[in-house]
């Protein structure tokens, strides 16, 4: 009840992001999982294509953070949400109408530019709109987040009873929906004169070694993060001998942010610093995969519901505590970008730093994708994934501590409200 209460209290610019973004998860999560099926088992792509069509729409989305993140500043976030969220219509669209190859590039490279326009230019508009309640928006932020990426896989395996273009079309349809609410009831904010090029500002965020150094210091979160939806999913079902246990990996999550979210977030602000809360925010996703650990690598099929239900509890354990450190830690994190630099420039590091994280995401499920084949083949090495993820929360703990000691990280100040056009 607090966290509704909590949200009336936000304008309506900030509440509608917040549904904005359980919309856009919840439209991409519906499709995104299903699309490999769809191109193999449907349409009878190799796996080479497959990957071909999906990396496409990674690498168009991933590489094109900064130029989505300098638009935010130059062109005003307002626009480009609403261009990211029509163009996005357009790519779902195109995955439920065409079958060729062709079209199914243009599909993802439309997707994966959408999300390089929208993700960086929510959170600019997020931050610059918030005030200085600026960590309990990005809270609430996380809580709507978390819940689309629940809604989206149930709503999206129901629509796959019809065919996958029920799912696509769905897809699409919410984010027409969304581009609509947005053009109508998101205010239009000025934007003030840019006073350089576009390469000069990139080069004065690329040139802040601090937001640098931090970027690369959280490089652990956003790894962590994804095995949300790679290893404690793949460990929820060989741990249970049952494919709906990694639902509760994702249920757990839901649950655990809608009641705790906004409480840790508050309770948190006002004790310490935000470095600090970072920190210990890292450790516990480390430790996270700690619990795990004790039905690792297990190849007997449990013995009816009761063991079943034995060897699920170290996983969601693990997912609970997961996701308890990234309610503790995101939302100081999304506070601090911002405090790195000028208040026009924004978008820009808030670009630069998905940027590094996308990269981060990818090398990171590479190498815990490795140590699972490896643990697959050797059982001595069934803990290997899980120490693996438990050094990299450690590391980003330690690195962030480290900044925050040597007086790197910015003390966060109230961001000064945009006046509305």
């Amino acid at each position: 009840m607090r966290t509704w209460h909590e949200i009336r209290r936000f304008p309506l610019a900030i509440r509608l992001l917040l549904v904005n973004q359980l919309g856009v998860n919840t439209g991409f999560y519906l499709l995104i999982p299903y699309l490999a099926t769809h191109l193999g088992d449907n349409l009878g792509m190799s796996a080479a294509v497959v990957g071909i069509v999906l990396g496409v729409r990674n690498l168009s989305q991933q590489g094109l953070f900064l130029i989505g993140g300098s638009a935010a500043d130059r062109l005003g976030a307002r626009g480009v949400i609403i261009a990211g969220c029509a163009i996005r219509t357009v790519g779902f669209a195109l995955f439920a109408l065409g079958d060729g190859l062709p079209v199914l590039l243009a599909a993802s490279v439309l997707s994966g530019v959408a999300g390089a326009l929208f993700n960086p230019a929510v959170r600019t508009y997020l931050a610059q709109e918030a005030g200085e309640r600026r960590a309990e928006a990005f809270a609430l932020f996380n809580v709507f987040a978390t819940t689309g990426a629940l809604v989206g896989p149930l709503l999206g395996s129901a629509l796959l009873l019809v065919d996958f273009r029920a799912s696509a079309l769905t897809a699409a349809g919410i984010f027409a929906l969304l581009t609509v609410a947005q053009a109508l009831v998101l205010p239009a904010r000025d934007v003030p004169p840019a006073t350089g090029s576009v390469t000069s500002d990139w080069r004065e965020a690329v040139g802040n070694r601090a937001f640098l150094a931090f970027a690369l210091a959280m490089v652990g979160m956003f790894t962590l993060e994804n095995q949300l939806y790679l290893l404690l999913p793949a460990g929820a079902r060989q741990a249970t001998g049952w494919d709906g246990a990694a639902g509760l990996v994702f249920l757990v999550g839901t649950v655990a942010g809608i009641a705790f979210q906004l409480r840790i977030t508050r309770a948190l602000k006002g004790r310490g610093t935000r470095g600090r809360w970072i920190a210990a925010g890292m450790v516990l996703m480390g430790l996270a995969f700690v619990p795990p650990m004790l039905v690792a690598g297990t190849d007997t099929p449990p013995h009816g519901a009761l063991d079943a239900t034995l060897r699920a509890l170290p996983v969601l354990l693990g997912a609970l505590l997961l996701h308890l450190g990234v309610m503790t830690a995101q939302p100081f994190v999304m506070e601090l970008i911002p405090a790195f630099g000028r208040q026009a420039l924004t978008g820009t590091y808030f670009g630069i730093f998905y940027a590094v994280s996308g990269i981060a995401a990818a090398v990171g499920n590479a190498a815990v994708g490795r140590a699972m084949d490896i643990a697959g083949r050797d059982g001595a090495a069934a803990l290997l994934p899980w120490g693996c993820c438990l050094a990299a929360g450690l590391a980003s703990a330690a690195g962030v501590t480290w900044l925050h000691r040597n007086g790197t990280l910015p003390r966060t100040q109230p961001a000064p409200v945009a006046v509305a056009a």
